[in-house]
C-alpha cells in the first residue's frame, strides 16, 4: 500500500471503470464515447483512454492522467489527445463536481465533472474565447457498464 495515498487521490476513484457515453459536441451535434479508466501507479493517478464515435467510426481519441498535487493543493489533469497539444488542467472538487480549468492559446477551458450517482456522471467542457463569456463545447452524460 502506498503511504502518499490521500483521501483526494481516492476520491478520483469514483471515475474509474469502463463507461460509455452520449454527448453534444459544437459543430459535431451528438456523438457516442466510450471512456475506460483505472487507478494507476499503486492508487495515485487516474488512468483514462477515450474514443469518440460517429455513426459507428472512431473520429477522436485521448488519454487523460488525472492526480493529486498535495504541494499545490489541487487536482491536476494532463490531456493528450488527436487534435494535438493541451496545457495542463488545474482543478478542485466542489461538493460533487470537480472541476478543472486550463489556459489554451486562443480561449480559457473549463472541464466540469459532475457525479450524479455511483454508475453515472456528466462532463461539460465550456470555453471562453475571449477569457470572460463562457461557451458550451461539450456536453455528455456517462454511464459505468464495468467495474475498473
Amino acid at each position: 500500500m502506498n503511504s502518499h495515498l490521500t483521501d483526494e487521490h481516492r476520491r478520483l476513484e469514483q471515475l474509474a471503470g469502463r463507461w460509455t457515453g452520449v454527448e453534444t459536441v459544437a459543430d459535431m451535434g451528438q456523438t457516442s464515447s466510450v471512456v475506460t479508466a483505472r487507478l494507476g501507479l499503486e492508487g495515485l493517478y487516474l488512468i483514462s483512454d477515450y474514443e469518440q464515435h460517429v455513426d459507428g467510426a472512431v473520429v477522436f481519441r485521448g488519454h487523460g492522467v488525472y492526480g493529486w498535487s498535495a504541494t499545490q493543493q489541487r487536482y491536476t489533469m494532463n490531456w493528450f489527445d488527436t487534435a494535438g497539444e493541451t496545457p495542463p488542467a488545474f482543478g478542485v472538487w466542489q461538493e460533487q463536481q470537480l472541476v478543472f480549468d486550463n489556459q489554451r492559446e486562443r480561449a480559457r477551458a473549463r472541464y466540469v465533472y459532475t457525479i450524479t450517482a455511483a454508475d453515472s456522471y456528466t462532463l461539460r467542457i465550456e470555453q471562453a474565447p475571449d477569457g470572460s463569456r463562457w461557451r458550451t463545447f461539450l456536453d455528455g452524460t456517462y454511464t459505468r457498464v464495468a467495474a475498473h
